[in-house]
């Protein structure tokens, strides 16, 4: 059951994700006022409050940059081969990859320019679609939400649910605030980190569960 609702969770993102590049590349009137809509709303605000704008720059470039977070998803790999659970350490580094390669892959397919300011508050480099911060933060934050035990505590489970929803919003709020990605760039990064990590990596593995372990209606020896 758990596999099915992922495997469809991971087809409904994809589906959703390729539709959106499909509009995106053949710049749909309508997906293009709203990214312009939620741009020219966000910028005036972060140029006249400075203060405000350096707090969001910390929060962007060091605390959900994409090289923090691969570095969590990678002490999680490196904790995991070390406990002998070397699959899991595997699916956890293999999905980081890959999500790289079908980020600078969709990046180096649609060549989106980025928004362009008289009154820049950041800058960022290399084609805009999709984010590759808040595609990151959807990945890694998905991978430590699966790596956490089924018998956690409901309050250990809600604060790991509340921090990664937080950091996944908040690091796409970030890169649209600072007028460096336009919407649907923040969008496609979440609906193409979802897809990775229901699809591609966890949706067969049950944590808490050994391969070895008996059904529940098998024989007790």
């Amino acid at each position: 059951m758990r596999s099915t609702w992922l495997t469809r969770t991971g087809l409904g993102c994809a589906s959703a994700a390729a539709v959106l590049t499909a509009l995106v590349v053949g710049r749909w009137g309508p997906l293009a006022r709203c990214d312009d809509w939620v741009a020219r709303g966000l910028h005036p605000y972060a140029v006249g409050h400075r203060g405000v704008t350096h707090v969001v720059r910390v929060l962007s470039d060091w605390l959900w940059d994409p090289w923090t977070m691969r570095a969590l998803a990678a002490l999680a790999g490196l904790l995991l081969w070390r406990r002998g659970d070397r699959s899991r350490a595997v699916r956890v580094v293999g999905v980081m990859v890959l999500s790289v390669v079908v980020q600078q892959g969709m990046k180096a397919l649609t060549g989106r320019a980025r928004p362009q300011w008289p009154d820049p508050v950041a800058t960022a480099h290399f084609s805009a679609y999709p984010s590759g911060h808040a595609m990151t933060a959807a990945v890694v934050c998905g991978v430590l939400l699966w790596l956490l035990p089924r018998d956690a505590p409901r309050a250990v489970a809600a604060a790991a649910w509340t921090v990664a929803a937080v950091s996944v919003l908040g690091v796409g709020f970030t890169r649209l605030y600072l007028g460096v990605h336009w919407f649907s760039d923040v969008l496609a990064g979440w609906l193409l980190g979802a897809a990775l990590v229901s699809l591609a990596a966890f949706r067969h593995a049950c944590p808490g569960r050994s391969p070895a372990s008996p059904r529940a209606d098998g024989p007790v020896r």
